[in-house]
């Protein structure tokens, strides 16, 4: 089995040693190395290529968030996982933003934080249960705001409509679409614009909401 190798960033020493002494119990997991701030994790990314990115949040100096913008700007597939105490929407939002494939909290068990890391390295997303329901309680209550028609069109999606829808509103990148599906970022692009247009849905919260509505995902 691959080993993957992890660089770890976060300003508590405290910190990165217990998620080296958690992470380092596994056979298939090497600390590639540790950063104190985010301007130290993207030079070490640069220099160590490794597989996962563990970041924190609040750092002195470029914080996690900013930190991972970059690193996701040089290397559009770079995997990062946030590890933080933040659990709110304005900072759900700049992480998704940012481009951080995954996003989990402190307090978290060893089980969920080796399940996250499994996770996101393995290359899907990877939200806490508890981030996970206030992405989709935002999405709605979004939708609510912005969606004003009186119900959705009753038209009929295909086969692999009704597969991307599920993958938008699961959170997924058109990128990251056409990577799951091994198609064109293009091909991901028109379809999306095809659904919103056979639904009359004007942006992704809609979309998110339609598919919640007519039980395409699961709200669990």
């Amino acid at each position: 089995m691959k080993t993957t190798k992890i660089l770890i960033v976060d300003d508590h020493e405290v910190v990165r040693d217990g998620l080296r002494n958690i992470l380092t119990s596994l056979d298939n997991i090497s600390i590639a190395g540790e950063a104190g701030n985010g301007e130290d994790a993207v030079k070490m990314y640069s220099t160590l290529k490794p597989d996962l990115v563990i970041m924190d949040i609040s750092m002195p100096g470029m914080n996690g968030i900013e930190a991972t913008r970059v690193i996701k700007e040089k290397d559009p597939d770079a995997r990062i996982l946030i590890l933080t105490m933040h659990d709110n929407q304005e900072y759900l939002n700049q992480i998704i933003r940012s481009g951080a494939k995954g996003f989990i909290l402190k307090n978290t068990d060893k089980e969920e934080l080796l399940e996250a890391v499994k996770t996101v390295s393995g290359g899907d997303n990877f939200f806490s249960k508890d981030i996970s329901k206030l992405i989709i309680d935002n999405y709605i209550r979004t939708a609510k705001e912005t969606e004003k028609n009186d119900g959705y069109k009753e038209v009929p999606l295909t086969k692999r409509e009704i597969e991307i829808l599920k993958l938008i509103a699961s959170g997924y990148s058109n990128q990251e679409i056409a990577n799951i599906l091994y198609i064109s970022y293009n091909t991901v692009d028109t379809h999306r614009k095809n659904i919103m247009h056979k639904l009359s849905i004007k942006n992704t919260a809609g979309l998110v909401r339609y598919a919640i509505e007519k039980g395409l995902i699961s709200l669990n």
